[in-house]
């Protein structure tokens, strides 16, 4: 069966530096990650979802606060709610805050979903490696 692999010297998903092939997550052969290194990646995992969702908020924050004129609070409070799936709370003025407010909805679905990805998929990924384990190997 020739051809199967497109890639055959890319043995997995290498994240960091390809030419030392540190990866994301260890492979189903290799033995499950000790809980402390698995503790770890998950508070890591979890730290980077939380910068995702703060980058998100500061982009949904200062385009309320420039093209709508509201105050630093309310474009916060606005921001929130949308990235929250709430809806806006003050009633948008301009036509240019109106498409902001329209194109940050769709955004934030997006990054909400992202964001629960990175946040759940080492939780998902231990789960999966369990089940590849033999019964022997923990």
């Amino acid at each position: 069966m020739r051809g199967i692999h497109r890639f055959p010297g890319l043995k997995r998903l290498t994240i960091f530096n390809r030419k030392k092939g540190v990866s994301m997550f260890e492979h189903k052969k290799e033995p499950l990650l000790p809980r402390h290194k698995y503790v770890r990646r998950v508070a890591r995992h979890g730290f980077l979802a939380f910068c995702i969702i703060f980058f998100s908020l500061a982009i949904g924050i200062l385009g309320y606060h420039i093209l709508e004129g509201l105050s630093w609070i309310d474009a916060t409070v606005n921001a929130s709610m949308i990235l929250g799936g709430m809806g806006p709370v003050n009633k948008l003025h301009s036509d240019a805050g109106k498409l902001f407010a329209s194109a940050y909805a769709l955004f934030s679905g997006i990054v909400f979903l992202v964001a629960a990805g990175v946040l759940f998929a080492p939780v998902f990924h231990r789960f999966l490696h369990k089940f590849h384990l033999d019964p022997g190997d923990k």
